[in-house]
């Protein structure tokens, strides 16, 4: 998900979408503690898109 598509959104989209990457991330997590997770990459993908909406976040609060 790209930066620019982020800061299109509204805050509470963006904490809405938070919360669903937050419960992926978990998921991917339980996944690679058992041994099921097929797509290794898609961790990083995920801890890297909740980051970037926790930046945005960030600047909106400071406008």
């Amino acid at each position: 998900m790209k930066a620019s598509e982020l800061r299109q959104k509204t805050k509470n989209e963006l904490g809405d979408l938070l919360l669903v990457l937050s419960r992926e991330r978990f998921n991917l997590k339980m996944q690679k503690g058992t041994g099921q997770l097929s797509k290794p990459d898609q961790v990083k993908k995920v801890r890297r898109d909740v980051a970037r909406i926790h930046t945005i976040l960030n600047e909106m609060a400071s406008a």
